[in-house]
């Protein structure tokens, strides 16, 4: 699932990209298929939440989100990719490398969000997001005063606002329920947000940095044992072994995203209040 460490480890992949200069530059989407960036420097990457920011020399940055669709491919060696794959390709950055032959190329493929923007209107993508636990400029308090804001919002629905904190999606919000023992349909106000807050941190950076950690959030990577509740409908929870329970979505939800949880280990309400 794209959340922010898939988004911060695809960064780490890019970063290969970072001083060289691009020979092939496309944007394959409709506002900005004429938009040519050969011949600019991929100057840095940044991430915030679930955004990527690429870059480039003269002021400009290339606005990714991956949404539940898209993927970074990255080719060390500049290789295409298999002409089937090709055709989902929304994004292609091809480098020289130092020899003057073909450096790495990067391709964003099926990525639903491609926008080119001045590096200086960054804010106008991202200004709206909480602060990020991966960031340097990570702000705890910012967050709690954010997440507490109404304190009649339910746990889950409140990590997955990335207005409050950026970077939580749907597995984060089911794991660290289940890690806190929290009902996803507990008030936030019942809840104790700064230990929520440092758990979450710890392991989103975890998950982003360890490897062979990525979204492992029982320590257990064998199939069907990396998570304690999320897509594991009607299977015995790892912990007590009450089948798992699951609702189609949370209330207000435009992406209509699943909520798991186990009723012995985080006892409350049976699914979100009813209209």
């Amino acid at each position: 699932m794209p959340e922010g460490d898939s988004v911060y480890v695809a960064a780490r992949k890019l970063d290969v990209l970072v001083g060289r200069t691009v020979t092939r530059g496309e944007l394959r989407v409709p506002a900005h298929a004429t938009a040519d960036l050969s011949d600019h420097t991929v100057v840095g990457l940044d991430t915030h939440g679930k955004h990527l920011l690429t870059r480039f020399s003269d002021d400009l940055t290339l606005h990714t989100h991956m949404l539940m669709t898209g993927s970074w491919t990255v080719s060390r060696q500049g290789k295409w990719l298999p002409r089937d794959m090709m055709l989902d390709v929304r994004v292609l950055l091809r480098t020289a490398g130092p020899d003057g032959r073909d450096g790495p190329a990067a391709y964003g493929v099926t990525m639903p969000v491609v926008e080119l923007i001045r590096t200086a209107d960054e804010h106008t993508v991202i200004g709206h997001l909480g602060p990020d636990p991966l960031r340097a400029d990570w702000d705890v308090d910012e967050a709690v005063r954010r997440m507490t804001a109404e304190p009649d919002r339910a746990v889950a629905a409140v990590i997955l606002d990335q207005r409050c904190v950026a970077g939580f999606g749907n597995l984060w919000s089911n794991e660290l329920c289940f890690l806190r023992g929290l009902n996803p349909w507990t008030p936030i106000g019942d809840v104790d947000v700064p230990a929520l807050l440092r758990l979450g941190r710890k392991a989103l950076r975890h998950s982003a940095t360890v490897p062979g950690a990525y979204q492992v959030t029982t320590g257990n990577s064998r199939r069907g044992e990396s998570h304690w509740v999320a897509g594991r409908k009607d299977k015995p929870c790892l912990r007590c072994g009450t089948p798992i329970r699951v609702v189609a979505e949370m209330p207000n939800d435009p992406e209509r995203r699943r909520t798991w949880w186990c009723p012995h280990c985080q006892p409350g309400p049976d699914g979100p209040p009813q209209s």
